[in-house]
């Protein structure tokens, strides 16, 4: 059986990103970190009821779902970006990289709320304090909720396997999982052979990596119960300082 998380008070979340380059908060810490209401994460959860088929995948599976948003923040100000092309370099992502991939972007009543922006704020806060930046300093943030269902099988969260994403920080929230089994998160460190793996399973609790530190990867899921649905559900948000990944 995969272990629980080890979690991470508020309080000490910039020591254990310093020291160990990953940390993970439970649905309550999210909730303090961000001073967004448990009540307005919930809300969002339908969300992901509606998100589309990710049309790119290049392993002929069909189990992923998705929606892609950038934005830039500073500070306290957060603005949506004309949407673009989600794009990374093959040295971070072998299978999926060195291309444009275009998703349907996130619903307007979504991105304007403002306990979205408020969320994005205060983790791009992090960001800057992991980076010893100042905090009203932009950040180029990536927005990918994603639905991973079962379909043909199994599912894989991460079909490239273990990898960074080329970028600051990365924040995966748990959201939903719904009659699966598998779904282990796993972190390394990118030098050296130390590691970590757990499951996240308390919906909006967050795992948060140092990208220029870790590596990481998501076990694939199956179902627990044959023949019934199955979804695993995520946002995960990136933050890069220095503009987002283009060709």
């Amino acid at each position: 059986m995969s272990p629980k998380p080890p979690l991470t008070a508020c309080a000490e979340l910039a020591l254990q990103l310093a020291q160990q380059g990953w940390a993970v908060l439970d649905a309550g810490a999210v909730c303090s970190l961000s001073g967004v209401a448990a009540s307005t994460f919930s809300g969002w959860e339908p969300c992901w009821h509606e998100l589309p088929p990710d049309l790119h995948l290049r392993d002929g599976g069909h189990y992923r779902l998705r929606r892609h948003s950038c934005f830039v923040v500073s500070g306290l100000a957060v603005s949506q970006v004309p949407h673009r092309a989600h794009w990374q370099p093959v040295d971070y992502n072998a299978l999926h990289g060195g291309f444009e991939r275009w998703f349907e972007p996130m619903p307007p009543l979504w991105v304007q709320d403002p306990e979205w922006q408020r969320l994005l704020a205060s983790l791009a806060a992090v960001a800057s304090r992991m980076r010893g930046l100042a905090d009203d300093r932009p950040w180029y943030v990536e927005a990918h909720p994603f639905r991973i269902t079962t379909e043909g099988g199994i599912g894989r969260p991460t079909p490239e396997g273990a990898h960074r994403d080329g970028v600051d920080l990365v924040v995966v929230l748990m959201v939903q999982r719904h009659n699966v089994k598998g779904g282990e998160t796993r972190v390394f460190a990118a030098q050296g052979p130390q590691g970590v793996r757990f499951t996240l399973q308390q919906p909006w609790s967050a795992l948060l990596l140092d990208d220029e530190r870790v590596i990481h990867e998501s076990t694939p899921i199956q179902n627990q119960i044959v023949d019934a649905p199955a979804w695993r559900d995520t946002l995960v948000l990136t933050f890069r300082q220095h503009g987002f990944q283009g060709p």
